[in-house]
């Protein structure tokens, strides 16, 4: 008797979680990036989860406690499409390959560009230069507290951020001036995100708050996300995929505070939804740990991860797959603190998917997306090739 095939999959982006530097890594100025091999490196990574699933076959980490066979199929992804940031990792993984990078702004914005932001928000501004999140804040938020100045800056990727206090200029405001933002760097210049900073606390202890919002470009073309919502299949996104995809082809979306909110999230969807994609992102491997190169927080995340993994697995179902990737690196041991070109790893599991089944390295994001597409048959897709027939043990496509 076959297996019958997945009709859910639970698609889990563990948001910086590299393995490697790229060929082209030197381009990036990314040489030595390993997010996760470095990392290893200076912690002796507790993550027996995610060795069962082959991490120790796609990352450079000590193989101690053999692992045995993986569960499922395992590999890693290169990034076909320029650039390494979270939209266009995003984008790749359902279906869309850049031919062009998100524009970058390694001396900051043009002047005419902050002038104009400044006449729309009525107010100056502070910074515009590319800059670690958190050191700004600390660096300005003095300032931004005694003018009511906003902070703006950028970084290695195509982002406006803008951050200031909340105590200074109410979320809801932040948020206003980020849409008006977005007119004019996302639809004016195509850059990738404008992203709302906000904050609190007092000078020397100034925290980022979970009320960030990023405000997308809209994929330029059709995405796995929108085949799916018009077959009728429901699409649950889960921390900030809702963000990264403008809203496009997404059925219902929850917004999360912590990645242990995210696993929440995911535990329930697949309480209350039988079929169709459930789609997150744990953003706190990037945001949290890897931008502030904190190696031992970043480590300390993944034991977390790795823990809710093990307690998540018994609840497969016959017919769910699970997939665990990511969209670029971030490497917190170097000293960068911006998104690395990196490998990404990819491990499937489910009961239709044979054990041990090496995927190799794949040339784009994309085989993913191209993968689900035929699994849900609402493909192919532009780019990508499928491995649907590699992983199955048995059944008919």
């Amino acid at each position: 008797m076959s297996t019958p095939l997945p009709d859910r999959v639970i698609l889990i982006v563990l948001d910086s979680v590299g393995v490697g530097e790229l060929p082209d890594a030197r381009t990036y100025r990314d040489e030595g990036s390993d997010t996760v091999g470095n990392i290893s490196r200076r912690v002796p990574l507790g993550v027996p989860t995610l060795r069962r699933l082959g991490l120790a076959r796609v990352a450079a980490i000590n193989k101690w406690g053999n692992a045995g066979e993986p569960l499922g199929a395992y590999g890693r992804m290169a990034e076909a499409s320029p650039g390494k940031d979270s939209v266009t990792g995003h984008w790749e993984l359902m279906g869309l390959v850049l031919d062009r990078p998100f524009p970058v702004f390694p001396h900051g914005f043009p002047k005419e560009l902050i002038d104009e932001f400044e006449r729309r928000i009525g107010r100056a501004t502070l910074a515009n230069r590319p800059a670690s999140g958190t050191a700004v804040i600390d660096e300005l938020g003095p300032e931004h507290l005694r003018t009511g100045r906003p902070i703006v800056y950028t970084s290695a990727d195509s982002v406006f951020q803008i951050a200031a206090h909340e105590d200074v200029v109410p979320v809801p405001e932040l948020y206003r001036w980020c849409e008006m933002a977005y007119e004019l760097v996302g639809k004016g210049m195509g850059v990738g995100r404008v992203i709302a900073r906000p904050f609190i606390g007092a000078p020397g202890a100034f925290m980022r708050t979970s009320n960030r919002r990023d405000f997308a470009l809209t994929p330029f073309a059709p995405t796995l996300l929108d085949r799916l919502t018009e077959a009728g299949h429901p699409v649950i996104a889960i921390g900030k995929i809702e963000d990264l995809f403008a809203g496009r082809g997404i059925t219902r979306s929850v917004h999360t505070t912590s990645d242990d909110e995210g696993m929440d999230e995911v535990s329930a969807a697949t309480a209350s939804t039988p079929a169709g994609l459930i789609f997150a992102n744990l953003v706190d491997f990037d945001t949290q740990y890897g931008h502030r190169n904190d190696v031992a927080g970043y480590a300390a995340n993944l034991e977390r991860f790795d823990a809710r993994l093990a307690a998540f697995l018994p609840r497969l179902g016959p017919r769910d797959l699970l997939v665990i990737t990511a969209d670029h690196g971030n490497d917190p041991t170097t000293p960068s603190t911006d998104h690395a070109r990196e490998y990404v790893p990819l491990f499937l599991v489910g009961a239709a998917v044979g054990g041990g089944i090496d995927l190799g390295t794949r040339p784009t994001f994309a085989d993913l997306g191209q993968t689900l597409a035929e699994l849900f048959r609402v493909g192919p897709l532009a780019h990508g090739t499928s491995f649907l027939g590699d992983i199955l043990k048995e059944g008919e496509l």
